[in-house]
């Protein structure tokens, strides 16, 4: 397997078990958060989706957003988690079918060099981050459902 193939591979799979428990969620409670500063359910689900489009963006951009940037999320009402996803899928497509245009040595090379965060990281790297990223925010509505003493899905099969 390439490295490219692994990072898709490990984009999938955090992707598909992100959506198992999306869609374990019962839909009276995504609108609760633990607190008044914390994100709701449905926000961290739409969170977790567009970032990766937000992250492939930087990526495309070798490290920044531009200054024209405005998300397809930008003004979409929150309604439904199944909402979220199907919206979403399009652009997880787009991304994966991205990452199969990445060599060896594409990876290991090319620069992401987000200057207001003060990062510099290979793209082989920042590529794995995105997929950590959304995996951090699956643990937190893990932690969310276990509050609500909500049965959490096995998403470790």
């Amino acid at each position: 397997m390439t490295a490219a193939e692994l990072i898709i591979l490990n984009s999938e799979e955090v992707r598909r078990r992100s959506i198992m428990l999306m869609e374990s969620i019962p839909a009276d409670v995504v609108h609760w958060k633990p607190d008044e500063e914390a994100m709701s359910i449905i926000e961290m689900v739409r969170h977790m989706l567009e970032s990766e489009y937000i992250y492939s963006i930087i990526v495309q951009n070798g490290g920044n957003l531009g200054e024209d940037f405005v998300s397809p999320w930008e003004g979409r009402p929150f309604t439904t988690i199944a909402a979220e996803i199907a919206f979403s899928t399009a652009y997880h497509e787009q991304f994966i079918q991205g990452l199969r245009n990445y060599s060896a040595q594409d990876l290991a090379e090319i620069e992401i060099i987000r200057e207001e965060r003060n990062q510099r990281r290979k793209l082989g790297d920042y590529l794995l981050r995105i997929a950590y990223h959304e995996s951090v925010h699956a643990g937190n509505l893990l932690s969310y459902l276990r509050i609500l003493n909500i049965e959490r899905p096995d998403i470790w099969d």
